[in-house]
């Protein structure tokens, strides 16, 4: 009978763990997507709730390209994006099929979008919150 409290004492304990923990880790893996006006090649979106001030000033945003048409070559692609709002540039820091993008470059080079209709639309929403 001394087995039972010990049973007891562990699922309690668990259960304050879980409840301690996965709620942050749910609530963290929830996206906000926003979406910019489409082009002939797919369309760009952005998630609200991933934006970052860098230290530099410039903003990190999670987007993803979401192609017209889709085959085992073309998929979703996931970017972690830098943003310079007053320069209105960006840099790719990480590009991936999976929505968790794990190596970053925080070396690459800021770029312009050159009237690309979709990275201009992800830069012009962030910008327009920050």
């Amino acid at each position: 009978m001394m087995f039972f409290p010990i049973i007891k004492i562990f699922f309690i304990s668990c259960l304050g763990f879980i409840t301690t923990f996965v709620p942050f880790q749910l609530s963290s893996s929830i996206h906000s997507w926003v979406y910019v006006p489409s082009s002939k090649y797919g369309e760009q979106i952005w998630d609200k709730n991933s934006i970052q001030l860098n230290e530099d000033g410039t903003i990190r945003v999670l987007s993803k390209f979401i192609p017209k048409v889709k085959s085992e070559i073309t998929e979703d692609i996931f970017y972690t994006m830098d943003i310079n709002c007053f320069e209105k540039t960006f840099r790719d820091v990480s590009v991936g099929s999976e929505d968790l993008n794990v190596e970053e470059n925080n070396y690459s080079q800021w770029k312009y979008p050159n009237g690309d209709k979709l990275i201009l639309g992800v830069i012009n929403g962030v910008c327009k919150i920050n």
